[in-house]
């Protein structure tokens, strides 16, 4: 399986949620929505990053594949970008930190001159409110489903920058 066929179950979860949103006047419902694919965002991010670990570490040595999975399976949540560069990729070396930075950097800046977006707040935005809604039951009411929804499709380019870094 590749890291992004992960992504399919929240984009099934969406094209969904997309047919009926619509139709619901009432925000509270609206914002629960939002909440919950903000909830599958994060657990596609998640799964997507636990393959490419573990995709990078068969390749390498068995002994490394067994840690990595043992190592891997408690992320839940702890995906923001720090977290990724200090405390994950950082294990496999500083070069492979060096790589993910440079290609979150160039993409970064393609999506700010091409569609004034950041990709890196995305991200952190779609984390931050997966975390707000699973621990405290709130959407930030500026998160609209509408946010959520692009904050989701931008936020994929910080796991394909993340794929293309662990390659050797």
């Amino acid at each position: 399986m590749t890291y992004s066929d992960h992504f399919q179950l929240a984009d099934n979860y969406l094209n969904h949620i997309d047919s009926v949103i619509g139709a619901i006047a009432d925000p509270f419902l609206q914002s629960r929505y939002s909440g919950f694919l903000a909830v599958s965002a994060v657990t596609v991010y998640e799964l997507a990053i636990k393959t490419i670990f573990m995709n990078f570490a068969v390749g390498k040595h068995k002994v490394l594949a067994s840690f990595a999975s043992e190592y891997f399976d408690r992320i839940n949540g702890r995906i923001k970008i720090d977290v990724l560069k200090k405390d994950y990729v950082k294990k496999f070396g500083e070069k492979y930190v060096t790589k993910f930075d440079r290609k979150l950097d160039a993409k970064e800046s393609e999506l700010l001159r091409a569609e004034h977006t950041s990709l890196k707040t995305c991200y952190g935005n779609i984390v931050t409110w997966r975390h707000s809604f699973v621990h405290e039951g709130i959407v930030p009411v500026h998160a609209t489903y509408d946010e959520v929804k692009k904050s989701y499709h931008y936020g994929k380019n910080v796991i394909h920058c993340l794929a293309e870094a662990m390659r050797r």
